[in-house]
């Protein structure tokens, strides 16, 4: 996909000479730290790591070096609550030595020290001391090289190893404290790969900041897992219209999936809006190589959406550091933009994939949603530019959630320098769509294998099991599936009866919200009676199935479950799939032969059901809409009446255990 040049939008942004940049970089940021030295992924290097970048490749010498500051109470007031603040401006004191790391475990992914107080007003501080200094005219731009992130803080909470909303706290300074600066409308970019919930929660009703964020969303299954992040939340009262969601559906989006929405969302929407300052939450975990992100946007690829905001509000922009982990990737994207904010041009490249599908379908979803607000986003876009896409991928969206789910949202500082060992250099790379497993050789011979898919829950509705092949979802379903690879439907369906246990268990699903989802004990048992729908699909198929009905960023270059498997199953009895086992459903069971095909299903191992037994885990009767499409599938499957089908229901969901 070639890029679409930028236009300049007025004379005066055609600079003729270098522009003044600014650059806050204080080591003073580094004394926060994990209490005890553990590995974490948001530590010190990352910005020691920019910096030196910077400095080894003689930019920082090209710019204005500002000295970091700390931010006053009363800004940081106007953002969070005084208790929040207090919080944060004593956890570092010796009072609290005995109590820190106690407070810190019941937040959300966040670590305290000696360090943290100052290290977050610094950060803080940094933010407002360079969009100050730009809106002011004394710097064309700036770049706040901070620490702590600041994005996912809320009014009174922090989280997402963020401690003080460094953007937002900078974004009501210029707009409540500075009013004769005349910035009366900021656009707020970011491009961080998690979602910016506690800067949207800040202006949610505000129509000066229009905010707009970029990110994985999975659904609601990737971090911070809640559905803030979702195209639907679009701001409330005089903010309606000024919050911008685009939640990619999977990982692994690119260069071309990012400018795609810059030209047909971003762009249109900020020619209208026209602010007079843009201040960028410039998280760099969505870059090649992160070990949290998973996408693959590269250095050239933040630099040509970097430039694209340059032709907006005189180039008046700010970028304030949040995530990213790798080193590398960091230091090079970070380049990259300072680059783009002294020359106002992007740095040598090319692009030449296209967007996902996944990509043009959430553009087209939040083009309508918000075209009532801005008329630049409401005619659809011609088939013929949606049509140039990559090849499809795999995501997840099923009943079941990740094992680990409220466990670490983040992985150890060695996985970060394991990724490091074999990223190669990024400045000079190329986007390529990585979707080998697309095309795996183990597709081809799976695909001449026929099994029998059983099925217990709501895949017992035809409809529904055809969104796990066909993609899409049906009502009641809060999450879409992406489908499988070969999205022809069953050859056959038929039902039987086995002697196994229904159970129904867990707190909630992302799918189908409060409510127990329905598990089939592993172990026979003449005394129960499982209706369970049969279809007639191919070993490649079933594998998707397997992949989406678990929590997993495997990547599909070789089968979940293989022949070799599916001749040991008969005798083995169950196979538990390791790639998947933070699933709920990666117990593949065997239940027999039919018409000299296996029959085979997907459900907890015994260890679960031990849990269930402890109490440990919840056992929960399903929620109403789940509930509901179970009835389907046994009504219209002929199966049972719709009395007897609720009657079977409820018997399973209240029996005892």
């Amino acid at each position: 996909m070639e890029v679409e040049s930028s236009k300049i939008k007025g004379s005066g942004n055609n600079y003729n000479c270098q522009r003044r940049v600014g650059l806050i970089y204080d080591e003073r940021m580094c004394s926060h730290c994990t209490p005890d030295g553990e590995p974490h992924p948001e530590n010190p290097n990352r910005i020691k790591a920019i910096w030196n970048k910077l400095q080894n490749s003689g930019t920082s010498q090209r710019c204005v070096t500002l000295n970091a500051k700390a931010v006053e109470d009363k800004l940081i007031q106007a953002v969070h609550s005084k208790n929040h603040n207090n919080l944060i401006r004593n956890i570092s004191s010796k009072v609290f030595d005995s109590r820190r790391n106690r407070i810190a475990s019941k937040l959300n992914s966040i670590y305290f020290n000696e360090g943290s107080s100052e290290a977050a007003y610094l950060a803080a501080g940094s933010v407002v001391e360079a969009a100050e200094k730009v809106a002011k005219g004394e710097l064309d731009s700036a770049f706040a090289i901070v620490r702590p992130p600041g994005h996912h803080a809320e009014e009174n909470e922090a989280m997402g190893f963020c401690l003080f909303n460094n953007v937002a706290i900078a974004t009501s300074f210029l707009l409540n404290e500075r009013p004769e600066l005349g910035i009366k409308k900021i656009l707020i970019v970011d491009w961080d790969v998690h979602h910016g919930n506690g800067t949207q929660k800040t202006f949610w009703q505000d129509p000066r900041v229009l905010f707009f964020s970029v990110h994985r969303h999975e659904f609601g299954s990737f971090y911070p897992a809640n559905d803030d992040g979702f195209y639907t939340m679009i701001g409330e009262g005089p903010g309606s219209g000024y919050n911008i969601n685009v939640p990619w559906e999977n990982g692994r989006c690119g260069d071309a999936d990012y400018l795609a929405v810059w030209d047909h969302i971003l762009v249109p929407v900020v020619e209208e809006f026209n602010p007079d300052m843009i201040i960028i939450s410039a998280g760099f975990d969505a870059a090649v190589g992160d070990p949290l992100g998973g996408c693959q946007v590269t250095p050239y690829g933040y630099s040509v959406m970097l430039k694209k905001l340059m032709d907006f509000a005189q180039g008046k922009i700010v970028l304030a550091l949040e995530g990213g982990y790798n080193l590398e990737s960091i230091a090079n994207s970070s380049l990259a933009c300072v680059e783009v904010l002294l020359e106002n041009k992007p740095i040598r490249g090319s692009s030449e994939a296209y967007p996902f599908e996944s990509t043009w379908r959430v553009i087209q979803e939040v083009r309508q949603k918000l075209g009532v607000f801005w008329p630049s986003l409401a005619d659809e876009l011609p088939t013929k530019l949606t049509n140039q896409k990559a090849p499809h991928i795999l995501i997840s969206s099923s009943d079941s959630e990740s094992e680990g789910e409220g466990a670490k949202p983040f992985v150890s500082a060695d996985l970060v320098s394991a990724v490091e060992d074999v990223v190669t250099s990024l400045s000079n790379l190329k986007v390529e769509d990585q979707t080998a497993s697309t095309f795996a050789p183990w597709r081809s011979d799976a695909s001449k294998i026929d099994i029998w898919y059983a099925t217990y829950g709501s895949n017992m509705w035809r409809s529904r099991l055809l969104c796990y092949i066909e993609g899409g979802k049906v009502e009641g379903m809060k999450k879409s599936c992406s489908g499988s690879m070969d999205r022809h439907p069953p050859k056959e369906i038929m039902w039987r009866t086995f002697p196994h246990c229904l159970l129904f268990g867990r707190e909630s699903t992302h799918t189908w919200g409060p409510g127990g989802v329905a598990f089939l004990h592993p172990k026979r048992d003449n005394q129960c009676k499982t209706h369970m729908c049969l279809y007639r699909i191919t070993l490649e198929q079933f594998n998707d199935i397997l992949l989406q009905e678990n929590v997993s960023n495997y990547d599909m270059s070789s089968p979940l479950f293989d022949v070799d498997a599916l001749n040991s199953i008969s005798n083995k009895g169950s196979i538990s799939v390791e790639a998947v086992k933070e699933g709920w459903y990666h117990n593949v069971l065997y239940l027999g032969k039919e018409h000299e095909m296996p029959i085979l299903t997907m459900t907890c191992p015994l260890s679960v059901i031990e849990s269930f037994k402890s109490g440990e885990l919840p056992l929960r009767p399903p929620c109403k809409e789940y509930a509901n499409i179970l009835v389907k599938g046994l009504v219209e499957g002929n199966r049972l009446t719709e009395e007897v089908a609720k009657a079977y229901i409820e018997e399973a969901a209240t029996k005892p255990f």
